[in-house]
This record gives structure tokens, sequence and C-alpha cells, in this order.
């Protein structure tokens, strides 16, 4: 064998492999199926850094492994191409933002296949692509036919820089993430996304997945389901009644406030009997300058204002309480509206920086006459009937569990659960459920990205008011707006001269006159086109389908593809995609979004599975060296290009997978990956002996180390364990165990050897391509059948046990594996470094623990 080449022998093996097409994915195997899935990148200008390959190299060891299994594996690649850093880009060179993207994904994928990913390439997509975005149009159409797609007012998060609404995770701190800019509240016209109608369904089917739990709590928490009380507090003096929302109606009768938003419409409408409304007026303002997140933040400092001249009677006892606006109210949650009360945490801080009163209505169900405090109360509180106001010993904090009532009336001694419904009843409100979820905001005032296909005809505007005021039915929604006919798409995206936003909050659209200005499709007047585009999530929310079928011009993916891919996943309520990894971001919202996109389209009949994925699955991220986050401003960019040249692609897929805990963040360091390159060449060192051995010897004297063979079987069980649930760091540290073993016996092996190749092959492809080939292989490594190990040698013979005395370990012997009880304690005490510690002693007992440890106690 020459020299290890990494150079010559990547490229080999990478212009085979798409000669001979070994990695494109059939539509009508008879194999078993396997789709897995990466969330498909954003093509950047300034090409990939080597934190962007980590999921491509993990999701390949899947792939790769799979393939080796006998299914049938479509891992597909595309581009989410839309979006505000091609565009801006744009705006600054004045590039059309489609060549932008076209050089940016010829050099994304150039890097992509230089790692040696097994992407079925044919299948590629392009989210920018017309005959792409015509589907994500069509799919808009759709919503819109069934009402889950309309026009509305709404507040939105605004940057005044980039001059555009923006979606929550896209503000931090107050601030646009991407140029800094203080974000504004500014009330605009936008079209929606029914996604609210689905709440329920994206709660409950999360119970059919395989996602993490912390997936999964962060998806339900974003919908925020609750289940609680509606219950009316009449205000005094006045006519108007404030409706709260509270999911422990329990201790209503310790209210000693209602808190509403600042937005909420009452605050206006009592404008007249606010003594304060100046100071008011000031914190309303000051909110809209804060993004939800900000504002329902658990470590941010509670803020309110009370509304001097109002007062609220509680229902339960007729007290007066005072009623408050705090910025951590929104109203889009519940009813704008709660009571507070000191048996919850946040209300707890707030009373006590405003110095309200508090009243315990619940005792601990458990009492210990031992302890002074219970839950963070004093006993007597929770025994007897007081109230205590601005003296509250720093030590206490809230009880917020569920107990017994007390200062309750007729509800003491009740039990939490049962007095939530009976106090309901008692003061006429009723049990609803509540979802935090709002519909989806689903324009963008930005050029680059999908034209929403709607028009806009006032003279249909005109008789559709009309018919709707004749029926009695003075509703204004989507009035006006007619759909693109469906033959007529795609709206292509026009070329404009200038990109740059509008100070108006328009669109760069509207300036294209010969586009904007068209006929109705309904009446053939004359009318105008929608100018908002849609947002980023939108391509990304149903790209998996187009996978399936990329060059289908009749439809967005043909059912009998779609059909196979669904086959015999989760009894075909699930899928197509088996496994989809992705960002640890983008498990809540884009995770989110796509969910909602697949419960529609199979409510319309025409996907079969409820769910798109079987399985999610994250990754952390890599940082720069020294843990900080890689960024061109502060020159810590690390591009792979310069990795594969100078140590090669196998190595840097071996780095990337052992530098720590797949889902951990971990910090880049080229130092390091010195070793990853030892173990590669290490690898071929050995492959150099066996071809050595080959030629010397008949293939009758080739023979292989015992102990080489036990560790092999135990190693081949590890890595296929270790891939399932993405231990790569661990599984690789076994092959490395293997490969020291392997190169310091005399023999180890041609056919341990060949196995050997095989587990490693997923996670470098290429070196064990050309030394499979170089041991006489035709076919393809990566279509070699996966090993399986012998479990009679992964059982040790022999095994340590630790032998103590007293507790204290004092020594170790070695033991049969199966050594019966009697003989095993023999030896312990026969054992000369445990001698000397029980001479002149007694021995009372001994206590052994089979193959673990035996304790001599004296």
């Amino acid at each position: 064998m020459k020299n290890y080449d990494h150079k010559k022998i990547e490229k080999k093996w990478q212009n085979s492999w798409e000669k001979d097409g070994i990695y494109e994915a059939s539509d009508k195997s008879k194999k078993e199926k396997f789709y897995s899935l990466i969330e498909f990148p954003y093509p950047s200008g300034d090409g990939l850094h080597v934190g962007h390959p980590r999921p491509y190299i993990a999701m390949d060891i899947v792939s790769r492994k799979r393939r080796m299994e006998g299914y049938n594996v479509l891992y597909p690649i595309g581009w989410d191409a839309f979006g505000l850093p091609t565009e801006n880009f744009a705006i600054k060179t004045g590039v059309q933002p489609a060549l932008v993207t076209k050089k940016n994904t010829n050099n994304f994928r150039r890097q992509i296949k230089s790692l040696g990913a097994s992407f079925d390439w044919s299948r590629e997509v392009n989210t920018t692509d017309p005959a792409y975005y015509k589907w994500t149009q069509w799919i808009f159409l759709q919503f819109f036919k069934k009402g889950l797609a309309y026009k509305s007012k709404a507040e939105i998060n605004w940057c005044p820089k980039d001059k555009t609404g923006l979606a929550n995770e896209e503000v931090v701190d107050g601030c646009c993430e991407r140029c800094g800019t203080p974000v504004l509240k500014k009330e605009k016209e936008q079209w929606m996304l029914g996604i609210t109608k689905y709440a329920e369904r994206l709660d409950k089917d999360l119970d059919f997945v395989d996602y993490p739990e912390r997936v999964k709590i962060q998806q339900r928490n974003w919908i925020g389901k609750s289940e609680g009380s509606e219950i009316e507090f009449e205000l005094k003096n006045l006519d108007q009644k404030i409706k709260i929302f509270t999911t422990r109606a329990d201790t209503l009768f310790g209210a000693f406030a209602v808190i509403i938003a600042p937005e909420h419409e009452l605050v206006r409408e009592l404008k007249s009997n606010i003594k304060n409304w100046s100071e008011v007026e000031k914190y309303i303002a000051s909110t809209k300058k804060k993004t939800d997140i900000e504002r329902i933040a658990e470590d941010k400092e509670k803020t309110g204002i009370e509304l001097k001249g109002i007062k609220a009677i509680n229902p339960a006892n007729g007290e007066e309480i005072s009623v408050w606006i705090a910025d951590f109210i929104l109203t889009q949650y519940g009813t704008g509206a709660i009571f507070a009360d000191m048996h919850d945490e946040r209300d707890w801080d707030f009373a006590k920086k405003y110095n309200l009163p508090m009243k315990c209505v619940l005792a601990s169900y458990q009492e210990d006459k031992n302890e002074p405090l219970k839950n963070g109360l004093p006993k007597d509180f929770q025994r007897e009937e007081k109230t205590f106001f601005e003296k509250i010993d720093k030590r206490y904090t809230a009880f917020v569990g569920k107990g017994r009532l007390i200062n309750s009336g007729k509800f003491n001694g009740m039990d939490s659960d049962e007095a939530i419904k009976k106090i309901t009843k008692f003061v006429g409100g009723k049990i609803v459920t509540k979802f935090k979820l709002r519909d989806w905001v689903f324009s963008r005032q930005r050029y680059w990205g999908e034209p929403i296909p709607m028009i806009f005809c006032e003279n249909c505007q005109k008789k559709e008011l009309g018919h709707r005021m004749s029926k009695g039915t003075p509703d204004v929604q989507n009035a006006g707006w007619i759909p693109v006919l469906e033959k007529d798409l795609p709206v292509i995206l026009p070329k404009v001269k200038s990109y740059q936003p509008t100070d108006t909050g328009e669109s760069p659209l509207a300036k294209a006159s010969s586009w904007l200005n068209t006929k109705c499709p309904k009446c053939g007047g004359p009318a105008k086109r929608e100018t908002d585009t849609m947002p980023n999530w939108a391509g990304s929310s149903w790209y998996y389908f187009r996978y399936l079928d990329p060059k289908d011009k009749k439809f967005f993916v043909d059912s009998k593809k779609l059909a196979y891919w669904s086959k015999g996943t989760a009894k075909e309520k699930i899928g197509p995609v088996d496994w989809y990894n992705g960002g640890m971001e983008h498990t809540t919202l884009h995770l989110l979004y796509s969910r909602f996109w697949h419960k529609f389209l199979y409510d319309i009949k025409l996907v079969p599975t409820i769910e798109p994925y079987i399985k999610r699955t994250s990754h952390g991220m890599i940082l720069g060296e020294g843990g900080v986050k890689m960024s061109k401003s502060i020159g810590n960019v690390v591009n792979p290009d310069d990795i594969v040249k100078i140590y090669g692609a196998d190595t840097l897929r071996i780095y990337e997978m052992f530098m720590g805990p797949f889902e951990d963040t971990v910090a880049w360091s080229t130092e390091s990956i010195i070793g990853s390159r030892s173990f590669v060449e290490k690898v071929w060192r050995i492959g150099e002996k066996i071809t050595k051995q080959q030629l010397g010897h008949p293939m009758s004297k080739w023979t292989s180390d015992v102990q080489v063979e036990k560790l092999l079987n135990k190693t081949i069980k590890k890595v296929s364990e270790d891939i399932e649930v993405m231990r790569f760091n661990t599984a690789i540290s076994a092959m490395m165990i293997l490969a020291n073993e392997m190169e310091k016996t005399e023999e180890p092996g041609r056919e341990n050897y060949k196995l050997f190749l095989r587990i490693l092959a997923p996670f470098t492809p290429h070196i064990t391509e050309e030394l499979w080939n170089a041991l006489g292989e035709k076919k393809s490594i990566h279509v070699s059948q996966w090993p399986k190990w012998d479990e009679k040698l992964i059982i040790d013979n022999e095994v340590t046990i630790a032998v103590q005395v007293n507790g204290k370990v004092r020594a170790e012997i070695n033991i049969k594996a199966e050594e019966e009880e009697k003989s095993v304690k023999k030896k312990a005490t026969e054992e000369p470094d445990i001698l000397k510690y029980i001479k002149g002693g007694s021995i009372k007992r001994i206590i052994y623990v089979k193959n673990r440890l035996i304790n001599i106690v004296i």
C-alpha cells in the first residue's frame, strides 16, 4: 500500500460514489424504508464554518449504518434560501438576491460534498426556486379556502432599521437579533394563519412521537394549554366588570388585587376614573417597547402601576381589592387579567414589592411539629385565621402547592382540586381551557421571500361588504381579497432595482408597479397584488414532502411516493420522516409550524399521517476557540475547507463526533484535532500490516489474537448501540481502544480487520472504502452488511473484584465469572494482602456482591 494521501483518496471516492449513485434512494424498493432528515441549511455568503457540519455528519453516520443494515435510505439535502441575510447583502452590494443565492448554494454544495456526506443529491431542493415555492403558495391558498388564512390588524415587533416585523424569537433583550436595534411595537395589517385551531391536537399528539422530554416541554410551554376558571370581578360604583382567568380558583378567598395587561381595552375605558392617568400612560408606553418574551421572563423584576380610583369586588367574599396593570400580564393569554394571591411566587414577589396585604388561604397537607416552617410559611398561619401585611420575614416564600383550604368560609377544610370546581360554581364562573398560543403572523414587509398569492380588488370588496350587510353579517375580514387562480401559480417574485424596505412599512414590492397592478381573477377589474412576502418559516414547513418528489409539476408530492415513504412507520400514523435532527433553537417554532402544516394537509386528505416526524433529536453548538461563539467580526471562524485540506474530511468527521456528547455545546480546538488524525493514520497502518500478511502467507495461516477478537465483538456491540442513541464520542473511544490493540498485536486477523472497517465506515467513509478495496473487495463497503457481535465472545470468563476489610478496599482478586460464592470467599481470605488485616481478629461475616466486591467484616 502507498502512503496515506487523504486528498487523493477522498476525491477519488467522492467521484466514484457520485458516478455510481450508491446513495440515491429508490421509490419502489422492496426493502424497508428509512427516511433520515436534517434541517436544510441557509446558504449564507460566508459559507460553512466547522459548526455547521456537526448535524450533517451525525445523521450521515445513522444513514450509512441503516444502509448497511439493509434499508432503502433516503437522506436528502436542499437549501432554505429566502431570508434577511441575503437581502441585506443585496442592499449593500447591489447584487440581485437570486444571484447571491446561486453563488452561495454553489459554495455550500462544494463544501458539503467535500465532507463525504451520503446525501441523495438527485433530490436537491431550493425554497427560492419558483418550481418549489409554487407549492408553498398553493398550500397557502388551501389555508385561505378553509378560512385559516386571513388578514387582520396585529401588534407586532417592529425593527426600525430592518423595517420589518419580527417574530418573538427574532428579538433578544428587546433588540433585533440581526442588527441590535431596539424593537418597537407597531400595529399593522398582517396575514395570519389560524394555528390556534390546532392547539389542542398539537399538544395532545406529542404523546405519539419519539421526542426528548425537553423538546416536548418546550412545545407544550409554547402552546400553553391551561385548564382553569373564568370569573368576573365587579368594579366598585362602575358598570364594567373584569373577567379573569385562573388555574387556581381554590385561592380566590385570598385575592389581594386584580392585575390586568397594560394593553387591555378596559384600561382606556376607565381613563376618566383613573386618578393617576398620566403615570399609567407612561407605564403603558414603556411596556410597548418590550417583547412578550421579555415581559414574562421568570428572572425579570415584576413591576406594575395601581389604577388609583378603581376598586374590584372579590366575588367570593365581597372584599374590596386594588386594581393594577403589570407588564407580565399579556392580553393574548387567558383573558388578559388575573387575580393575585400569596400562593403564587410571582404574586408574592409583587405584593412584597408594593406592600400589598396578603392572606393565607391554604394549609399544607402535611404538618411536622418539629419543623418551624412548612413550605416556607409559619405553621400558625396554616392553622389559624390571620392576615399579615408588610412585616413579612424575608425568609418566608410563597406556598404554591395544593392543600386544604383555610380562611375560605364554608370551603374550609376542602381539598384544592375539589375547591377549584366548587368555588368557580359558587361565584358564577365557568371551567374553560385556554392556550397561550396565538395565530401565526405570516407577513413580512421585505423583498426576499415568497410572494403571498392574493389580489386585492376594491370593486369585489364593495360588493362583498354590501352582501354581508344585507345578510346582517358586517364582518369585514378578508373582504376584497381574491386568491390567485391555481393555474396562474407560481406568482413569480419580480426583479426590482431597490430592495430597501420602506419607512411606511410597505414591502419594496409596492414600488414594482408593472407587477403590482393586475386584473382581478374574479371580476376582471383593476386590482393590486399583495406586496408582503411570506416569512422564512414558510418554505421549511413542508420541505420534507418535496424531497419525496422534487420534480413533480402536477402536485407538491405524488400520492404513491408519499404512501411508500409513509408505509410501516408507527402504524402509519406518524411519518414519513423516521428520524429528524436539528438545532435546539428550532425545537419550538419551526417544529411547531411544520407539525401544524402537516396536520392541516392531513385534514384535507392530502397526506396519510397525523404527524410528520417519528423521532426528533438535537445537537449542541460548536463554539470558537476558548468557548466564544464563532463570528466574522471577532475573527474566530474556522473554515472546514482549511481543515479538510490539512487533515482530511475523515479526520474532521471523527473530531467533530469525538469532541463531546452530541447534545452538548463544545469549543473548537485545532490543536486537539491532531489526536483524531493520529487515529485515522493508525487505522491505515493496521491496514498496511494486514495487506503484508495477505501477500506473505497462505490464507490458511491467517490467524487472529483471541483477545482482539473478544474486544472486537464488544466494540461492535458498543458502536451499534451508541449510534442509536447518538453517543458518537463513546463509540469512537471504543474504536480507538480496539485500534490500539490491533496495532500492538502481531496478527490482528484479516477478517477481524474487515469487521472493524465496517463499523468505522459510517464515521470515516473515505479511508475505509480505500482499505476495503485494497483487501480485494469489489463492492463498496457502504453497501456491505453491518456486523453482528457474538454473544459468547462479549462475556468475560474472568472478572476482577475488590476485596474490602470493614468497608475499605485492601486488595483485588481475579475470579471466574460464574465462580461459586464459597470458592470466592476462600480466595479472598487467603489473599496475602488481606491476611495481614484479618490476622489476630475474628471474622463476623463475609458479604459478597456477585462479580463486583467482597467485604470481610472483622
